[in-house]
């Protein structure tokens, strides 16, 4: 399980497509304190670590992954947004995430406002009614409140600290967007389904 809240930015430096994905992230955590078996997620998406080294990290990515995310974008130096998994008594800022990407979302539209960036995005028709104004959403892993709902599209807003700490000042229309629904949210509508 994670919060959202994003603690590092890390780069691909290794990419190789053997059975499945594997990748190296260079990142700035003490991995002298991460386990073989860990859980990572980078840019939302809950990964294994399968090798360390002093500032890198190794996982595998399945095939089902990579179909079902935007890690097809993925290249070397792309930086991507991490979140070591939450322990008991940690301080929970975001909301619950569980690294589980449910599709993905392409930014339609970005527009400053003052300091901050409001952005608009597309979710796959299946996942939009999950979305709801002042509910929350994990984009990239960043745990983010809604603004406003139309249809498919939804709005949030980036302020100028989440542009500098993960990897949203990157962003720019057109990109494809990790996109996992709240879990109370996908409850709630699996009960009104049985009803």
């Amino acid at each position: 399980m994670f919060t959202g809240i994003i603690t590092d930015i890390g780069t691909i430096t290794e990419l190789e497509q053997r059975g499945d994905l594997r990748l190296r992230m260079a990142c700035a955590y003490d991995t002298g304190g991460i386990d073989i078996g860990a859980s990572i997620a980078c840019n939302g998406c809950c990964l294994t670590v399968v090798e360390l080294g002093a500032d890198w990290f190794d996982v595998e990515i399945s095939a089902e992954s990579v179909s079902k995310t935007n890690i097809g974008d993925w290249a070397l130096g792309s930086r991507i947004n991490l979140e070591r998994a939450l322990k008991v008594g940690d301080e929970l800022g975001g909301h619950i995430v569980s690294g589980h990407v449910d599709g993905v979302a392409t930014i339609v539209k970005m527009v400053d406002e003052g300091d901050s960036t409001r952005v608009t995005l597309e979710a796959p028709d299946a996942l939009a009614r999950f979305i709801a104004p002042k509910g929350s959403v994990a984009l990239n892993g960043t745990s983010l409140t809604v603004n406003e709902v139309d249809g498919a599209k939804f709005g949030i807003n980036f302020i100028p600290h989440t542009k500098s700490v993960t990897n949203w000042g990157d962003a720019r229309e057109g990109d494809r967007i990790n996109l996992e629904i709240d879990t109370l949210a996908r409850y709630v509508a699996r009960l009104q389904d049985w009803a």
